[in-house]
């Protein structure tokens, strides 16, 4: 991995409001490349997992049946769903998935 993404993964884990991140890698299934924080292991990473690689395909989905014809395509550039208890920010890009959950009240 780039230094430059190193780096931000470390500043993320290091954040106190952030409970973990997963990097995915873009595939069918997605697969896990690196996670940090206790939620994104084992079972419940791979659940995590294949949740986020069916929102993201879902969303690309709609944006692409609203523009269908336009001849013009748009992109999922960042993602954010927030719930009662927490809010996971996801950041697409052609190799990648990278998730971030986040508690809001921290």
């Amino acid at each position: 991995m780039s230094p430059e993404l190193e780096q931000t993964l470390g500043l993320l884990s290091s954040h106190r409001a952030v409970l973990g991140y997963i990097l995915l890698g873009r595939g069918h299934p997605v697969s896990i490349i690196r996670h940090s924080g206790v939620v994104f292991e084992g079972e419940q990473g791979k659940k995590y997992a294949s949740a986020i690689g069916r929102i993201v395909e879902s969303v690309q989905a709609g944006l692409e049946e609203v523009h269908a014809g336009d001849g013009d395509a748009d992109d999922l550039r960042f993602l954010r769903i927030r719930t009662r208890r927490h809010e996971i920010m996801i950041s697409p890009d052609d190799r990648y998935l990278l998730a971030v959950l986040h508690d809001p009240t921290s």
